[in-house]
């Protein structure tokens, strides 16, 4: 079985990567972004195929022979800036992504979307998956790319291509070369740069459970079907907590008010662009601390036998990675 990994360079990308080959997969292909770096995969011998999402020719040249695609290739960002990109790479060149699988007679695709595409519901209700994908009922650039693109692969479906969706929630662990929001926030933590907290939490996933919730896609999940991926909600109070008792520096005491944190969001997205740093917290970000994260987990236990770790387990996993990492 020939695999190509789109997007492996991300988090769940080079993690998804290192599960395979752990778990026997022997042919391998890592489709990388012309210029990225490849230092992440020392000691792992596989083949890098150079392109970009945006480009199909480069698609069906990476895809060429291929027996299964994860599609990882995606843009993150919890600001107001690169609209035009996100849409570029979240929705195009997903449309690039499907269109290169059926003309290389590609068997399988597994899409990495988000629980971000799956319409909101009120607080204390259970959010479960669903196949009613429309950015209009969503909030937030990023959403909107992925609602369209989820809606897309499910559209692709077919007896020729079988399609099987994943919603990761709020990913974190170890292997996070390219730092996330989440992991600048643990990083400015432990480095006793972070001065505030705001109230609200998240459900966070560990990313090796969601790699391995990937490879159970391709081994157990039913073609045409959505499978979340989510973890354990976490105030971000808690979050700050277990990198206190980590690292034993304190985590912050000082509040912000949610309103304050919101209507300040726009000019603190100014400053972390004139320091060059990711944004820890944006309008949006704080916006999603506050909405409804109760992920139903039921229907991937069920199908592919997902179980996700011990949330303190990851803690002290990314913050080990951290270290040996030089990240603080």
């Amino acid at each position: 079985m020939r695999i190509v990994v789109t997007g492996s360079t991300g988090h769940i990308g080079n993690v998804l990567i290192r599960e395979l080959i752990k778990k026997g997969y022997t042919d391998v292909s890592a489709f990388i972004r012309t210029g990225e770096k490849v230092n992440i995969f020392e000691g792992l011998k596989i083949p890098f195929v150079y392109g970009d999402v945006r480009d199909i020719e480069s698609l069906k040249k990476a895809f060429s022979g291929a027996d299964v695609v994860f599609h990882l290739a995606g843009l993150i960002d919890i600001g107001n800036g690169n609209k035009k990109l996100m849409h570029e790479v979240n929705v195009e060149g997903s449309k690039n992504v499907i269109e290169a699988c059926k003309k290389c007679k590609v068997k399988k695709l597994i899409y990495t979307s988000s629980v971000h595409a799956i319409p909101p519901k009120p607080m204390g209700e259970v959010i479960s998956e669903t196949k009613n994908f429309s950015p209009d009922l969503v909030r937030g650039t990023y959403a909107k790319t992925k609602a369209k693109a989820t809606k897309y692969m499910l559209e692709a479906n077919s007896e020729d291509l079988e399609v099987i969706i994943t919603h990761p929630s709020g990913v974190i662990g170890p292997y996070e070369y390219i730092t996330s929001n989440l992991g600048q926030l643990i990083i400015d933590c432990a480095k006793r740069r972070m001065k505030a907290y705001i109230d609200g939490g998240y459900n966070f996933v560990d990313v090796r459970d969601v790699a391995l919730g990937l490879i159970s896609a391709l081994e157990k999940g039913r073609a045409g079907e959505c499978y979340i991926l989510a973890g354990h909600y976490v105030s971000i109070k808690d979050l700050l907590k277990y990198v206190e008792d980590i690292t034993n520096v304190p985590a912050p005491k000082v509040k912000l008010a949610r309103w304050f944190a919101y209507g300040t969001g726009a000019f603190a997205e100014i400053y972390y662009k004139i320091v060059k740093q990711k944004p820890l917290f944006t309008s949006y970000s704080v916006y999603t601390t506050g909405t409804n994260s109760n992920f139903s987990i039921e229907k991937a236990k069920k199908e592919l036998g997902y179980a996700p770790r011990d949330f303190k387990e990851t803690m002290v996993d990314t913050i080990s990675w951290m270290k040996e990492n030089g990240k603080i």
